[in-house]
């Protein structure tokens, strides 16, 4: 795989930083400012709402730009964010920052996929996506304990100065790295939205949104699954999410190889068996030992829709390929919005910490059953997936 590519997933390991390490910092920003934990919260629940909304708006604003630049620009904007976020004298500038730096996640990764697949030859483009995705689920696998670690020995303004500082690398990365790549045929803004019209990029999203929910919405909880139902003790579990984002780095590999040789095939069977693991989780969260291969196995086949789900929406919208992808990311947060707050409502109508997994297994499959339909809709559904991209003039009427 091209050098260039690791630039780019160094990027990516800074943004999935940013999104995930809070979660075990938030005690102590929360004591630090004065603020409850429920005021807290909303450093979490407004990233993702920033992540949505730029992952569709900055796409397409920085559309016509240079891919290199829209990247650096977007690095920029990352660090800048981090930054506030580190000299924060208030909970409100804190805020702020976390905004600013969720803004260019979503463009980021939708930017970052389109120039990953110009990278590669045909053949290998989901696998090109898979690589650039790493970052993300390497920051969950390392990234997350050692930022909580650091933020717990020397305070939590120095995990968001490391990742001010992994900024400045990934840009200087990219900078020397990544090749300059032409801007996109102008279509004007509204041109590139009429993707928009095409029911296959709405059918991608829903799949994304249902397929890769199920399975977040799972995992919100899943503390309370181990601690309550497993009988695991309080202290092992950062580990436990260790082998969860373990099985969430290897399914990103292993699904981006496998969607290059079928796309069709891939997220069937994914989807398929992510049904299946959520629905055993649940049924068997009593047991220590399946709860360990499960929460393995969910991270490895949860993240291993990724890359197809990227590839697909990027075949049927390849006139505009950037605001697609970008549009996708931004489903991926609105899944997880949507599974987290699913999973609450089961946990807060009394049916146990178990609810939210049964929860995932009914949304995946709903999931399922949308990307069944769209396929048997599309037809060619079936051919490999750089066949679709790289003769995908049919999109434009589907």
């Amino acid at each position: 795989m091209p050098i260039a590519l690791y630039a780019l997933a160094l990027g990516g390991f800074g943004i999935g930083l940013t999104e995930f390490v809070i979660m075990g910092l938030l005690p102590d920003v929360a004591r630090d400012f004065g603020v409850t934990e429920t005021a807290a919260g909303y450093l979490i629940s407004g990233y993702a709402l920033s992540v949505a909304l730029g992952g569709v708006l900055f796409t397409a604003l920085l559309g016509r730009l240079d891919r290199k630049r829209a990247l650096l620009g977007l690095l920029i904007l990352f660090i800048a964010g981090n930054l506030l976020s580190a000299i924060a004298p208030t909970y409100g500038l804190m805020l702020t920052g976390r905004i600013i730096a969720a803004l260019c996640h979503g463009a980021f990764f939708g930017i970052g996929a389109v120039v990953a697949t110009d990278l590669v030859p045909a053949g290998r483009k989901a696998a090109a996506i898979s690589v650039m995705f790493a970052g993300l689920t390497i920051a969950n696998v390392a990234g997350v304990p050692f930022g909580t670690f650091l933020g717990q020995a020397a305070g939590w303004r120095a995990t968001f100065w490391a990742i001010t500082i992994i900024g400045v690398i990934a840009f200087f990365g990219i900078l020397m790295l990544v090749p300059a790549t032409p801007a996109e045929p102008s279509q004007g803004v509204l041109g590139e939205f009429r993707i928009f019209g095409r029911p296959q990029v709405w059918l991608s999203m829903l799949v994304t949104v249902l397929g890769y929910g199920g399975m977040f919405g799972g995992f919100t909880y899943i503390a309370f699954t181990l601690t309550g139902v497993g009988g695991f003790a309080p202290s092992t579990i950062p580990w436990l999410l260790v082998l969860f984002g373990t099985g969430l780095f290897v399914g990103n590999i292993v699904g981006g190889r496998f969607a290059d040789r079928n796309l069709y095939r891939t997220l069937l069977t994914l989807l398929v068996a992510l049904v299946i693991i959520l629905a055993i989780f649940a049924g068997f969260a009593s047991s220590q030992v399946v709860t360990i291969f499960a929460l393995v196995l969910m991270g490895g086949f949860g993240f291993a829709t990724v890359p197809g789900l990227q590839m697909r929406i990027m075949s049927y919208a390849d006139d505009a390929p950037t605001l697609a992808s970008g549009a996708n990311i931004a489903a991926f947060n609105i899944g997880n919005a949507f599974g987290a707050w699913l999973g609450g409502l089961t946990i807060a109508a009394g049916w146990g910490y178990t609810s939210p997994l049964w929860a995932g297994a009914a949304v995946t499959l709903a999931g399922l059953a949308v990307y069944l339909f769209a396929a048997r809709v599309s037809g060619g559904e079936r051919r490999p997936v750089s066949a679709a991209a790289d003769h995908s003039t049919h999109s434009h009427t589907r």
